[in-house]
């Protein structure tokens, strides 16, 4: 099953490498440039995050502390250098970041299977989002708080999210309508958590909260939608067990 999975996977970068081919042609050099670092980066990002959870998911949960902790330290970072400003909102913001690290790393501690099945979601709605957006989005939906975000990402990412969860259901068996809720409220998750991030930077004047991963920028810029993921399916799992 995990070798399928990784076929998958594999078949999934090589469609997102065609797409990136596709955004990238027409553009200035150093853009390109920057587009295929982004790239490659996300590559081995996932490939680390899939084997740990793999090979021993405890080494996925030290990876989720280690992302909040540099969660907490991008935030103070970035209210350390304004100088202090908006301290409410600070608060408010870390109250929330809070909340959802600890659902979170509770995900990081659930069955191997839940935790790949919802990582892998949430990995593909993330990418294609990215690469259906900029191949078709053209209504942008939050344009003064993520410029990048497009009906046309989030319908494609959706769309390609809840296809593969017919292709990774062998992770988690249940009822039709269980695995859709799930995937639904994956999606629904990231995508906020996504915009919350991005929000974050806007009101403290920044495009990135730094710059420790090539081509992406901070720890919360690239997991920004993991945690709010992993945060929806820590709630799922306690609904369910109601």
């Amino acid at each position: 099953m995990i070798k399928i999975i990784y076929i998958i996977i594999l078949s999934y970068f090589i469609l997102g490498g065609i797409g990136f081919y596709f955004i990238n042609r027409k553009r200035d050099k150093a853009i390109a440039r920057k587009s295929y670092t982004k790239f490659i980066t996300y590559f081995f990002i996932i490939h680390l995050l899939f084997f740990s959870i793999v090979i021993n998911p405890v080494y996925f949960n030290y990876l989720a502390i280690t992302i909040v902790a540099a969660g907490v330290i991008e935030l103070f970072r970035l209210y350390k250098k304004s100088t202090y400003k908006n301290t409410a909102f600070y608060l408010l913001s870390n109250i929330v970041f809070a909340a959802s690290s600890i659902g979170f790393l509770y995900f990081s501690q659930l069955p191997k299977e839940m935790i790949l099945f919802a990582f892998l979601i949430l990995s593909i709605f993330d990418s294609f989002s990215q690469i259906s957006g900029q191949l078709w989005g053209k209504t942008k939906l939050f344009p003064t708080i993520s410029p990048n975000k497009t009906l046309g990402g989030l319908v494609g990412g959706t769309i390609m999210a809840i296809a593969s969860g017919y292709l990774l259901k062998g992770l988690y068996e249940s009822s039709v309508f269980n695995i859709v809720m799930l995937i639904l409220g994956i999606v629904l998750f990231a995508f906020i958590g996504d915009i919350a991030a991005s929000y974050f930077k806007r009101k403290y004047k920044v495009k990135d909260y730094s710059n420790l991963i090539p081509g992406h920028g901070g720890f919360l810029d690239r997991f920004d939608s993991l945690i709010a993921g992993g945060m929806w399916v820590a709630i799922y799992v306690q609904l369910i067990q109601l």
